[in-house]
C-alpha cells in the first residue's frame, strides 16, 4: 500500500516545504531590509533547498532538513530560552515536518545519497533512508520542549508577610460582615475582615444560590460595550445591585430571593459608548446622636462632623430600616398617583422619577443610582420607591444642568457616586475620541438630602468651585473622572482619578489647566471642592492612559511610623504610593526621558514619571513576536518594524505607532486590592499591545475610521473620528493574521507587592485560553482580564475577571491558585464577600460578560458558601 503512494510523497511533501520556504524567504527579505532578523531568510532558503531535493527524490533532503531544524532549535533557544510558548511557535511546525520526513513511506521513495539510480528495494532501500541525524535533532527538540514544560521564566516565587500585629482594617465603623460601599469602605481597599474561608477549606465552596436578572446584553440599540460590571452592596440582610440596562434590584442576601425591582425608565435613542452600571451608593440616613429630636431634625452630617458620629441604622430581618414594608414594586406611570410635581420639562427629554415611578412616603435611608440618560435617582432601599424629597420633589437630579453640548447618552456616571459627609460627589464619563465639543468633565458635590448643588470642580476652570450662575456652563471637553473616587473623612478629602481630554492621541490645543490635571489623581477638599494637591501620572498624555482605577487608602508603617497612604494603579503599569495628606511620593518616583517627535501641531513631554513599584513590562523586541507558526510570527515581526516604536510613550504618528502597554491598560477600572494588615497589594496586571495611526481630517463631515460601524440613523456615536481636531485615530490590538496577539504570552498575571518597599513578592501567570479558542483547550497561558480582585482576612483573594469563564481563589501568602469554579458567562465584575443571616461567609460573583472583550454574556448572580457543618467545624 505504501509502495503505491511513495512516488507521490516527495512531490506533495516538497510542495509543502516549497510554500513554507517561499513565504519565509519573501518575508525574510522584507524583514532584513527593515533591519530585522536574518533567520527567516536563511530558514526559507533551507526549506526551498529541501523542497528541491524532495522533488529530485534525493535522500539528501533528510540530512539537509536536519540542519535546518538544528539551526531553528539553536536560534529558538537563543531568542526564547526555556520558555515553552515562544518555543512552541518557533519549533512546532518544523518539528512536525521532521516527524513527517521520518515516516517510512516518505523515505522509501528517495534515492540513496550519491546515487543516480532509482530507489533500491528491500533491505538496501531501508538502509539508504535511515535518517540518524534528523532523528537525533527531532529527539533534541522534544527534550528541549519537555525541559521548557518544567520551567517558567516569568514566574516570581515568594511569600507575603503575615498580618502585622496591632493594625486594624480601616475604617473600623463598617461592620465586618457588610459591604455597604463599592470598595467595601470609603477607602476602597476591597479587603474584608471575614476569615471563615481559608486556603485550607476554600476548595469546599459550593453554590449556595443563583439569581438570574433577566437583563442580557445585546438588545436593539445597545452599544458594543454593553457590560455587566456591577459589584453589589450588602446592607443588613439585603443585596442591592444594578444591571446593564439600569434595573435596580434588591435580593435577600442569604437566599438570593428577589425582594423588589425598579425600572427607572431610561429614555431611548441615547448616544452611548458604554452601557453599564458598576454599582450603587448608599446613604444610611440621619446621624445618630444622643438627642432624638436633633437626630430626627437633620438627615445629613455637617461638613465638620467626625467619622465616629456616623452609624448604620438598625436593619430589620428583611434588610429594611423599618419605615415601610418590603414589597415588590409595580411601576406607576401616572403623575397624579404619586402626587409629585411635574415642573419644567427636562432639557434632555429624560423622564422625571416622581412623575413616572412609584414614590415612597419618606426615605430614612437612600440608594443612589446614576442612569445612562444623565440622572441621579434617590431610591428607598426598603421598597425600591423613589425619594420625593430629593431633587426638589423630583426624586432625582439632572446631571445635564449647566452642561455644554447636551447630547443624551454622551455623558453619565458609569461608576457609583461617592456619599460622604452629607454630600454626594459625582463624576462622569464622556464620549472618547468622538468630538472636541463634548460635555464637561466637571466633578460636583450635591446635598445628600435635597440634591442641591454645593460645589463644582471643573478641571478646565479649577479655581472657581462655586455653583454656576443661571445660563452659565462648565468648560466643554475638560478632563473627566469616569472611575471610582475614594474618601478620607478624617482628612476631609475626596480623591478623584482623572482621565484625559479627547482627542486622546493629539493634544496640540490643550490649555494650561488641562495640561496640569489630565491623567492625574486629585485631592479635593470636601467642604469647598478646592484642590488640595494633584499628582500627575502621565505628562501630556497622548496614549489614553487615563487614571482608571479607584485609589486605595491604607495606613502604612514606614520607618517605624504610621503614614496615611494612597495607592494608585495606572494603565501604564505604575502603582504610585503617595502620602494622601500631601500627594508626596512615599515610594520613590523618578522622571525618565521619553521618546520625542509628536504629530504636526503637537509636542511630547521630555520626561515621564516612573514609580519604584511598577508592573511596566520590558519593551517589545522582535524576539517577543509570536504566532501560531513561523509564518504569522514573521508577519508580526515585519509589522513591528513598520510601526514606530521606541518603547513606552512612543508618540502617535500618521504612519502608525505601537502602544505598549496599550490603552486597555496594565490596570483598568477593576484596580487592585489592598491588605491593610499585611500592607501588600494584590494585582492582576494585563499586557496587550495596541496600534494607533493618526489620519489627517479634511473636514468635519467625512467618516475616516467608523464608516459602517454604526447602523444608519442610530444615535450611537462615531468613535475615534475626533470631529473638530486635525486627526482621526485608528486603533486596534496588535494581532497576527490569525487573530492572536503578536506578542508572546503570558498576557495576564496575578501578583502581590509590598507597599512599604515596592518589592514584587510573587507573580504567576493566570487564566487559560479555554474560552478563546475554537476547541476548549485549558492551556494556562496567562490571559488578559478586566474586573478587580478582593482580599480577605482568611488569607484568600478572589478574582473572576479573566477572559475565561472562571472565578478563582488564591492563597495570598504564596499566590498559588487554591480553587476555581466554572462560570456560565464572563465574570468581568469585581466580586464581594459578606456574612449571611445564617452565619456563613458568602462569596458573590456576577457573571454577565463584557461586550468589548467578547466574553460570553449572561445575567447571573452567584453566591458561594461553605457547608454549614464545615463552618461549625472551622469555628
Amino acid at each position: 500500500m505504501h509502495a503505491a503512494k511513495s512516488p507521490r510523497a516527495p512531490w506533495l511533501t516538497g510542495a509543502v516545504f516549497a510554500l513554507i520556504g517561499l513565504a519565509l524567504s519573501a518575508g525574510g527579505i522584507r524583514l532584513v531590509l527593515l533591519g530585522g532578523s536574518w533567520f527567516y531568510l536563511v530558514a526559507g532558503v533551507g526549506f526551498v533547498v529541501v523542497a528541491l531535493l524532495l522533488w529530485m527524490r534525493r535522500a539528501a533532503a533528510i540530512p539537509a532538513y536536519a540542519l535546518v531544524l538544528l539551526g531553528t532549535l539553536a536560534w529558538s533557544l537563543w531568542e526564547a530560552g526555556l520558555d515553552w510558548w515562544p518555543l512552541a511557535t518557533r519549533l512546532g511546525l518544523p518539528f512536525l515536518l521532521g516527524l513527517w520526513l521520518l515516516l517510512p513511506w516518505v523515505r522509501r521513495s528517495l534515492r540513496p545519497v550519491g546515487s543516480d539510480l532509482p530507489p533500491p528495494g528491500g533491505v538496501a532501500r531501508a538502509r539508504a533512508g535511515k535518517p540518524w541525524l534528523l532523528a537525533g535533532v527531532v529527539v533534541a527538540v522534544l527534550l528541549v520542549s519537555v525541559a521548557s514544560w518544567m520551567a517558567d521564566p516569568h514566574r516570581i516565587e515568594g511569600e507575603a508577610p503575615a498580618a502585622r500585629a496591632g493594625i486594624a482594617a480601616t475604617p473600623a465603623e463598617v461592620p465586618p460582615g457588610e459591604w455597604p460601599v463599592y470598595g467595601r469602605t470609603p477607602h476602597g481597599q476591597r479587603y474584608s475582615p471575614l476569615d471563615q474561608i481559608t486556603p485550607r477549606n476554600v476548595d469546599e465552596l459550593d453554590v449556595a444560590w443563583t439569581y438570574r436578572t433577566g437583563d442580557v446584553p445585546g438588545q436593539p440599540g445597545d452599544p458594543v460595550e454593553t457590560t455587566f460590571e456591577v459589584t453589589p452592596l450588602k446592607i443588613g440582610n439585603r443585596l442591592y445591585l444594578c444591571t446593564p440596562h439600569q434595573f435596580v434590584i434588591a435580593l435577600d442576601a442569604t437566599t438570593g430571593e428577589e425582594i423588589w425591582r425598579l425600572d427607572p425608565e431610561i429614555q431611548g435613542e441615547l448616544a452611548l459608548q458604554h452601557l453599564t452600571c458598576r454599582g450603587l451608593s448608599y446613604h444610611p440616613g440621619p446621624v445618630a446622636t444622643d438627642d432624638p429630636q436633633a437626630s430626627a431634625a437633620t438627615s445629613k452630617d455637617p461638613p465638620d462632623a467626625p467619622v465616629a458620629t456616623r452609624s448604620v441604622p438598625a436593619i430589620d430581618a428583611n434588610g429594611g430600616t423599618g419605615d415601610e414594608a418590603a414589597v415588590p414594586v409595580v411601576r406607576s406611570d401616572a403623575a397624579a398617583e404619586t402626587g409629585a410635581p411635574t415642573g419644567s420639562p427636562n432639557p434632555t427629554g429624560a423622564p422625571v422619577a416622581t412623575a413616572s415611578l412609584p414614590v415612597a412616603e419618606r426615605c430614612s435611608a437612600q440608594l443612589f443610582m446614576p442612569t445612562s440618560d444623565g440622572r441621579l435617582l434617590a431610591i428607598n432601599p426598603d421598597n425600591g420607591r423613589v425619594c420625593p424629597e430629593f431633587g426638589n420633589g423630583r426624586g432625582q437630579i439632572n446631571l445635564w444642568q449647566h452642561m455644554p453640548n447636551i447630547n443624551p447618552g454622551s455623558y453619565y456616571s458609569t461608576s457609583p457616586v461617592v456619599v460622604t459627609r452629607g454630600l454626594i460627589v459625582v463624576g462622569g464619563t464622556v464620549l472618547d475620541n468622538v468630538t472636541v465639543h463634548d460635555a464637561s468633565g466637571v466633578v460636583r458635590a450635591f446635598d445628600v438630602d435635597t440634591g442641591e448643588l454645593v460645589w463644582a470642580w471643573d478641571s478646565g476652570n479649577p479655581g472657581d468651585t462655586t455653583p454656576p450662575a443661571p445660563g452659565e456652563t462648565y468648560t466643554e471637553n475638560s478632563p473627566n473622572s469616569w472611575s471610582i473616587s475614594s474618601v478620607d473623612e478624617d482628612l476631609g478629602l475626596v480623591y478623584v482619578p482623572l482621565g484625559n481630554q479627547p482627542p486622546d492621541q493629539w493634544g496640540g490645543k490643550r490649555s494650561d489647566a488641562v495640561e496640569r490635571f489630565s491623567s492625574s489623581v486629585v485631592a479635593l477638599d470636601l467642604a469647598t471642592g478646592q484642590v488640595r494637591w494633584v499628582f500627575q501620572t502621565v505628562h501630556h498624555d497622548l496614549w489614553d492612559y487615563d487614571v482608571p482605577a479607584q485609589p486605595g487608602l491604607v495606613d502604612l508603617t514606614i520607618d517605624g511610623r504610621t503614614v496615611p497612604a494612597l495607592v494608585q494603579p495606572t494603565k501604564q503599569g505604575e502603582i504610585y504610593v503617595l502620602d494622601r495628606r500631601t500627594g508626596e511620593p512615599l515610594l520613590p518616583v523618578r522622571e525618565v526621558p521619553a521618546p520625542q517627535g509628536a504629530a504636526a501641531g503637537d509636542h511630547t513631554a521630555p520626561t515621564q514619571p516612573v514609580s519604584a513599584l511598577s508592573f511596566n513590562p520590558p519593551p517589545l523586541t522582535g524576539a517577543d513576536m509570536w504566532g501560531a507558526t513561523l509564518v504569522d510570527q514573521l508577519v508580526c515581526r515585519i509589522r513591528l518594524k513598520q510601526l514606530r516604536y521606541e518603547g513606552r510613550y512612543t508618540p502617535p504618528t500618521t504612519g502608525g505607532s505601537l502602544v505598549y502597554p496599550g490603552n486597555f491598560g496594565v490596570f483598568n477600572w477593576g484596580g487592585v486590592a489592598v491588605d491593610p494588615q499585611r500592607q501588600i497589594v494584590f494585582a492582576m496586571p494585563t499586557y496587550l499591545a495596541f496600534t494607533s495611526r493618526l489620519i489627517p481630517r479634511e473636514n468635519d463631515e467625512k467618516l475616516y475610521v467608523s464608516e459602517g460601524s454604526v447602523p444608519p440613523h442610530s444615535p450611537l456615536p462615531s468613535l475615534n473620528e475626533n470631529f473638530g481636531a486635525p486627526f482621526a485615530v485608528e486603533m486596534a490590538p496588535f494581532l497576527s493574521p490569525l487573530g492572536i496577539p503578536c506578542q508572546a504570552p503570558p498576557w495576564g498575571y496575578v501578583a502581590a507587592a509590598d507597599l512599604t518597599t515596592g518589592e514584587i513578592i510573587w507573580r504567576h501567570r493566570n487564566g487559560t485560553v479555554r474560552d478563546l479558542t475554537p476547541l476548549p483547550l485549558p492551556f494556562r497561558m496567562g490571559v488578559p482580564g478586566i474586573g478587580g480582585p478582593i482580599m480577605t482576612a482568611g488569607g484568600v483573594a478572589f478574582l473572576s475577571g479573566t477572559v475565561d469563564n472562571y472565578v478563582r481563589g488564591y492563597d495570598v501568602t504564596t499566590g498559588e491558585q487554591v480553587w476555581e469554579e466554572r462560570l456560565p458567562a464572563g465574570g468581568q465584575a469585581t466580586p464581594m464577600t459578606y456574612l449571611g443571616a445564617d452565619g456563613r461567609q458568602y462569596l458573590l460573583v456576577v457573571a454577565g460578560g463584557h461586550g468589548s472583550l467578547g466574553t460570553d454574556t449572561g445575567d447571573h448572580v452567584i453566591a458561594y458558601a461553605l457547608d454549614a457543618d464545615d463552618v461549625d467545624e472551622s469555628e
